[in-house]
Parts: structure tokens; sequence; C-alpha cells
């Protein structure tokens, strides 16, 4: 990496104060869009989904955990589009998702605010207590396996099943560009959000792509340093891999 020019103190801080009034501005910015974001109208879910978990079988209203908020983080599956075109692949976690669960700490300050997060995915529940087991998480995983859940909120793509989108773009659009075209089949990654009144359960966000980069605390640090991202989010390896010196890439892209 090449290293920031050296200047004097009183010139670092007249370049200091100009980045901070940009700073503050972003930050403003930032402010009116979660104001934005906040009124947001929301849709009801009619549609009852079940999953499976490790205490059985759950709607979608047993994942709040009776909280009034509900955050579900869409992990992608290395080999859903493969399990479903009946061919054979490796049944584990997407390395970007992994990075980006890894940065996830302590639930009872969420839980604190009323709110839960859990974790969804297209695959056998054998599977992901398997995965889980090896990364060491204790966020609670649910299979979507058998509900329309994943397509519904177009993270699971297939044409025999439902038009292509994702980050809510149609298959056209996605295939114009590398780092869309690969979730035209298969999976992508998102966070949604739900809201509970009673027994009635509303949908009131969701975000793709690197929408849900706010949760990889690694990048935010780094971004504080004169060093560059090192990966992008697809070239980050399994933690548990680092020692090895073992690296995994993945197809999945942010948009």
């Amino acid at each position: 990496m090449s290293l920031p020019q050296v200047v004097s103190g009183d010139e670092w801080l007249e370049a200091r104060l100009k980045l901070l009034a940009r700073e503050k501005e972003v930050m403003r910015a930032q402010d009116a869009v979660t104001a934005q974001r906040r009124e947001l109208p929301m849709v009801k879910v009619d549609k009852e989904y079940v999953f499976e978990g490790s205490a059985g079988r759950a709607r979608l209203i047993d994942l709040f955990e009776g909280r009034r908020q509900l955050l579900v983080y869409h992990f992608m599956w290395n080999n859903s589009a493969a399990r479903e075109r009946g061919q054979q692949a490796l049944d584990e976690g997407c390395p970007s998702c992994s990075f980006t669960i890894d940065h996830v700490g302590h639930l009872e300050h969420l839980h604190a605010s009323d709110t839960t997060l859990v974790l969804v995915s297209r695959a056998p529940l054998a599977e992901i207590e398997r995965f889980q087991a090896r990364m060491g998480w204790t966020i609670p995983w649910y299979s979507s396996t058998g509900s329309d859940f994943n397509y519904d909120f177009h993270v699971t793509n297939d044409e025999s099943v439902a038009p292509v989108e994702f980050n809510y773009k149609d298959k056209l659009t996605l295939a114009r560009s590398p780092k869309t075209a690969y979730v035209i089949n298969g999976d992508g990654q998102a966070i949604s959000v739900f809201v509970r009144d009673e027994d009635a359960v509303f949908h009131t966000y969701t975000t793709y792509g690197r929408g849900t980069e706010f949760m990889m605390g690694t990048y935010q640090f780094i971004d504080l340093t004169p060093m560059r991202r090192p990966r992008y989010v697809n070239q980050w390896p399994y933690r548990d891999t680092y020692d090895s010196g073992a690296g995994h890439s993945h197809h999945a892209h942010h948009c």
C-alpha cells in the first residue's frame, strides 16, 4: 500500500476539518434516510409460512419469540440452486454470508429493544445445524425448505416457480451485470424487517446486496484506516481456514 502524504500538524488539521465537514454532511443525510425508512408503509403477511428450527416447526410469527420486531437475515446456501437442479454440490453456508454473520455479537441488546434476529436458509435443517456448529454461532437459524418464503421475498430465484427478481431488478437488468447475473438462478443475500401487532405480521423493509454491508464490522474498522478494503465481500474465506492458509471464493456479489 502507498502511505498518505506527510505534512505538518497544521496542514493535517486543515485537511481533517474539511473531511469532518463532509462527514457531518453524510451523517445528516443518513439520519434523514433512516427517518424516511421508518416512515415506509407496511404490507400484511397473509401467507402461512412454516419453517423448521431446532425446536421443531415454526410459523413466521413464532420467529418473533414474543417480541414486536423481527429481523430476518436471508443466509445464502452454497448448493441450493444445484440441489434443485438435481446436481450434487457441497453442503455449506455461503462464505460471504458467513463473513457477515461472524460480526453479530450478543443479541441481548436487540432483545432489550424488543427485536429478534434470526437466520433463514433454503437448506435442510440437518445441514444448517452442522454448519452452525462448525462456525460456533448461537443465532436462531431456520430452514425455509418446503415453503415459498425465499421465493416470495426474492432471495431464491427459479423461473419455474416465479419470475426472476433481486434487489428490485428483473432478469434482464440483472443479466447485464456480472455482479448481479449470479442470482438469476439460486440464492442471494438480504435482510428483511417484520413488525408484529398482536397476531398480525407486517413486512416493512427488505434490503439486498450492499444494503447488508452495515453488518460487516471489519469493513467499518478498515474504512477508518489508510488501507483499502483488502478483499471484496465474495473473497473472504471461512474464518476457520485462516490458520491453514486455505481460502475459499464464492460467486456471490453484493449489488
